[in-house]
Protein backbone atom coordinates (compact mmCIF):
# COMPACT_ATOMS: atom_id res chain seq x y z
CA UNK A 1 0.00 0.00 0.00
CA UNK A 2 1.54 3.36 -0.75
CA UNK A 3 1.49 6.32 1.50
CA UNK A 4 -1.08 8.58 0.11
CA UNK A 5 -3.69 5.54 -0.36
CA UNK A 6 -2.96 4.53 3.82
CA UNK A 7 -3.73 8.23 4.60
CA UNK A 8 -6.84 8.27 2.90
CA UNK A 9 -7.86 5.51 4.77
CA UNK A 10 -6.51 7.03 7.99
CA UNK A 11 -8.44 9.58 7.33
CA UNK A 12 -11.80 7.79 6.56
CA UNK A 13 -11.10 5.75 9.65
CA UNK A 14 -10.99 8.60 11.64
CA UNK A 15 -14.12 10.22 10.39
CA UNK A 16 -16.07 6.50 10.49
CA UNK A 17 -15.17 6.58 14.59
CA UNK A 18 -15.80 10.26 15.68
CA UNK A 19 -19.24 9.96 13.27
CA UNK A 20 -19.92 6.61 14.98
CA UNK A 21 -19.38 7.86 17.98
CA UNK A 22 -21.23 10.93 17.96
CA UNK A 23 -24.40 9.30 16.88
CA UNK A 24 -24.52 6.75 19.71
CA UNK A 25 -23.79 9.92 22.35
CA UNK A 26 -26.42 12.00 20.49
CA UNK A 27 -29.21 9.03 20.38
CA UNK A 28 -28.05 8.08 23.86
CA UNK A 29 -28.57 11.94 25.17
CA UNK A 30 -31.81 12.29 23.55
CA UNK A 31 -33.29 9.26 24.98
CA UNK A 32 -32.05 9.98 28.36
CA UNK A 33 -33.58 13.75 28.10
CA UNK A 34 -36.69 12.92 25.85
CA UNK A 35 -38.24 9.82 27.41
CA UNK A 36 -38.89 8.32 30.75
CA UNK A 37 -39.16 4.24 31.20
CA UNK A 38 -41.17 2.86 33.22
CA UNK A 39 -43.51 -0.05 34.73
CA UNK A 40 -46.68 -0.29 35.86
CA UNK A 41 -46.75 -1.29 39.28
CA UNK A 42 -50.69 -1.29 40.49
CA UNK A 43 -54.26 -1.72 39.32
CA UNK A 44 -55.11 1.96 39.24
CA UNK A 45 -55.09 2.31 35.06
CA UNK A 46 -56.55 -1.11 34.13
CA UNK A 47 -58.28 -1.78 31.97
CA UNK A 48 -55.95 0.77 29.60
CA UNK A 49 -52.26 -0.60 31.49
CA UNK A 50 -52.36 -3.70 33.49
CA UNK A 51 -50.15 -4.55 36.60
CA UNK A 52 -45.86 -5.41 35.07
CA UNK A 53 -46.92 -3.40 31.83
CA UNK A 54 -43.70 -1.34 30.47
CA UNK A 55 -44.30 2.36 29.40
CA UNK A 56 -42.37 5.05 28.09
CA UNK A 57 -43.53 8.31 29.00
CA UNK A 58 -42.19 11.80 26.64
CA UNK A 59 -40.73 14.15 28.40
CA UNK A 60 -43.18 17.24 28.76
CA UNK A 61 -43.73 20.76 30.95
CA UNK A 62 -46.97 19.70 33.22
CA UNK A 63 -48.18 22.78 31.08
CA UNK A 64 -48.28 21.35 28.20
CA UNK A 65 -50.76 18.73 28.42
CA UNK A 66 -54.55 18.19 28.09
CA UNK A 67 -57.65 16.63 29.31
CA UNK A 68 -57.48 13.06 28.08
CA UNK A 69 -53.70 12.31 28.41
CA UNK A 70 -51.93 9.69 30.71
CA UNK A 71 -48.96 11.68 32.86
CA UNK A 72 -46.48 10.01 34.72
CA UNK A 73 -45.56 11.77 37.70
CA UNK A 74 -44.41 12.28 41.57
CA UNK A 75 -45.95 13.10 44.60
CA UNK A 76 -43.84 12.13 47.57
CA UNK A 77 -46.15 13.53 49.87
CA UNK A 78 -49.04 11.20 48.83
CA UNK A 79 -46.68 7.96 47.22
CA UNK A 80 -43.74 8.14 48.95
CA UNK A 81 -40.08 9.21 47.69
CA UNK A 82 -38.66 7.97 44.45
CA UNK A 83 -42.78 6.29 43.45
CA UNK A 84 -43.84 6.77 40.12
CA UNK A 85 -47.64 6.99 39.73
CA UNK A 86 -49.04 6.90 36.36
CA UNK A 87 -52.70 8.50 36.18
CA UNK A 88 -54.90 10.45 33.61
CA UNK A 89 -55.37 14.08 33.50
CA UNK A 90 -59.33 15.00 33.85
CA UNK A 91 -59.15 18.53 34.46
CA UNK A 92 -56.49 21.43 33.79
CA UNK A 93 -56.50 24.83 35.14
CA UNK A 94 -59.79 26.73 35.49
CA UNK A 95 -61.67 23.44 34.87
CA UNK A 96 -64.43 22.62 37.12
CA UNK A 97 -64.85 19.01 37.40
CA UNK A 98 -68.06 17.56 39.40
CA UNK A 99 -69.25 13.76 40.50
CA UNK A 100 -71.13 12.79 39.08
CA UNK A 101 -74.31 13.30 36.55
CA UNK A 102 -76.48 10.07 37.01
CA UNK A 103 -75.02 9.16 40.13
CA UNK A 104 -75.37 5.66 41.13
CA UNK A 105 -76.50 4.81 37.94
CA UNK A 106 -75.37 2.59 34.69
CA UNK A 107 -75.02 6.37 33.26
CA UNK A 108 -72.72 7.91 35.62
CA UNK A 109 -70.51 10.13 34.16
CA UNK A 110 -68.54 13.29 35.56
CA UNK A 111 -68.74 16.27 33.88
CA UNK A 112 -66.27 19.07 33.20
CA UNK A 113 -67.26 22.37 32.58
CA UNK A 114 -70.67 21.64 33.07
CA UNK A 115 -69.82 18.46 29.79
CA UNK A 116 -70.94 14.98 30.62
CA UNK A 117 -67.56 13.31 29.90
CA UNK A 118 -67.51 10.22 27.67
CA UNK A 119 -65.01 7.85 29.39
CA UNK A 120 -64.53 4.85 26.87
CA UNK A 121 -61.45 4.04 28.53
CA UNK A 122 -62.67 3.20 32.28
CA UNK A 123 -63.07 0.21 34.09
CA UNK A 124 -66.41 -1.23 33.48
CA UNK A 125 -68.01 1.93 32.83
CA UNK A 126 -67.71 3.19 35.74
CA UNK A 127 -66.92 6.49 36.25
CA UNK A 128 -66.85 6.86 39.79
CA UNK A 129 -68.48 4.76 41.81
CA UNK A 130 -67.75 5.32 44.87
CA UNK A 131 -70.76 7.14 46.30
CA UNK A 132 -68.11 10.47 47.28
CA UNK A 133 -69.30 13.26 45.35
CA UNK A 134 -66.82 16.51 44.55
CA UNK A 135 -67.12 19.70 42.99
CA UNK A 136 -63.55 21.05 41.99
CA UNK A 137 -62.00 24.33 40.37
CA UNK A 138 -59.19 22.99 38.90
CA UNK A 139 -56.67 26.32 40.47
CA UNK A 140 -54.05 27.12 37.77
CA UNK A 141 -50.84 25.33 37.68
CA UNK A 142 -52.49 22.10 39.15
CA UNK A 143 -53.88 19.15 37.57
CA UNK A 144 -56.84 17.26 38.59
CA UNK A 145 -55.74 13.48 37.81
CA UNK A 146 -57.62 9.71 38.29
CA UNK A 147 -57.27 6.37 37.60
CA UNK A 148 -59.17 4.15 34.68
CA UNK A 149 -60.40 1.83 37.33
CA UNK A 150 -62.23 4.11 39.62
CA UNK A 151 -63.20 1.52 42.49
CA UNK A 152 -59.24 0.61 43.01
CA UNK A 153 -57.37 4.34 42.36
CA UNK A 154 -55.89 6.37 45.19
CA UNK A 155 -55.77 9.67 42.94
CA UNK A 156 -57.66 12.95 43.54
CA UNK A 157 -60.57 12.09 45.26
CA UNK A 158 -58.04 10.74 48.09
CA UNK A 159 -56.95 14.07 48.97
CA UNK A 160 -59.61 16.43 49.10
CA UNK A 161 -58.21 18.97 51.42
CA UNK A 162 -55.46 19.27 48.96
CA UNK A 163 -56.08 22.21 46.13
CA UNK A 164 -59.02 19.64 45.65
CA UNK A 165 -57.10 16.55 45.37
CA UNK A 166 -55.08 18.33 42.38
CA UNK A 167 -51.28 18.38 41.88
CA UNK A 168 -48.93 21.27 40.49
CA UNK A 169 -48.11 20.63 36.75
CA UNK A 170 -44.32 20.85 38.01
CA UNK A 171 -45.14 17.16 39.11
CA UNK A 172 -45.38 15.45 35.63
CA UNK A 173 -42.24 13.60 34.56
CA UNK A 174 -43.56 12.92 31.17
CA UNK A 175 -46.85 12.23 28.99
CA UNK A 176 -46.92 8.50 28.67
CA UNK A 177 -47.04 7.48 24.58
CA UNK A 178 -49.05 5.07 22.82
CA UNK A 179 -45.68 3.09 21.62
CA UNK A 180 -41.75 2.26 22.06
CA UNK A 181 -41.57 3.24 18.57
CA UNK A 182 -39.35 6.99 19.56
CA UNK A 183 -37.47 4.75 21.77
CA UNK A 184 -36.88 2.03 19.82
CA UNK A 185 -35.38 3.95 16.79
CA UNK A 186 -33.51 6.01 18.41
CA UNK A 187 -31.64 2.80 20.02
CA UNK A 188 -31.70 1.46 16.66
CA UNK A 189 -29.39 4.25 15.73
CA UNK A 190 -27.51 4.31 18.92
CA UNK A 191 -26.26 0.88 17.48
CA UNK A 192 -25.87 1.91 14.36
CA UNK A 193 -23.27 4.45 15.78
CA UNK A 194 -21.30 2.07 17.35
CA UNK A 195 -20.86 -0.31 14.80
CA UNK A 196 -19.76 2.37 12.54
CA UNK A 197 -17.40 3.22 15.14
CA UNK A 198 -16.15 -0.17 15.85
CA UNK A 199 -15.88 -0.36 11.29
CA UNK A 200 -13.82 2.59 11.60
CA UNK A 201 -11.13 1.75 14.48
CA UNK A 202 -10.84 -1.78 12.69
CA UNK A 203 -9.65 0.06 9.48
CA UNK A 204 -7.49 1.81 10.96
CA UNK A 205 -6.04 -0.59 13.07
CA UNK A 206 -5.67 -2.55 9.61
CA UNK A 207 -4.67 0.33 7.64
CA UNK A 208 -1.70 1.29 10.85
CA UNK A 209 -0.88 -2.54 10.30
CA UNK A 210 -0.40 -2.56 6.41
CA UNK A 211 1.89 0.61 6.94
CA UNK A 212 4.07 -0.74 9.30
CA UNK A 213 4.86 -3.78 7.40
CA UNK A 214 7.87 -4.03 5.58
CA UNK A 215 8.47 -3.59 2.24
CA UNK A 216 9.62 -6.93 0.21
CA UNK A 217 12.85 -6.10 -2.07
CA UNK A 218 12.40 -6.32 -5.67
CA UNK A 219 15.23 -9.23 -6.99
CA UNK A 220 16.84 -7.66 -9.91
CA UNK A 221 19.39 -10.28 -10.42
CA UNK A 222 19.52 -14.26 -9.70
CA UNK A 223 21.08 -15.25 -7.02
CA UNK A 224 23.45 -17.74 -9.05
CA UNK A 225 25.27 -14.37 -10.33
Amino acid sequence: MDASTARRLTVVAWVMGLAGLALVAGCLLWLRTGYVLSKVNGESMTPTYAVGDRIAAERVDGDEVERGDVVLFSAPDRYGPGVQVVQRVIGVGGDRVVCCEGRDTPQEALTVNGERLRESYVQDGIADGLRQPYDVTVPEGRLFLLGDHRLNSRDARAFPEDHGGTVPVGAVEGRVVDSFTGPLLLGAAAFLGLVVALLGLALAIGTRSLRRRPAQQAVLWPEHL
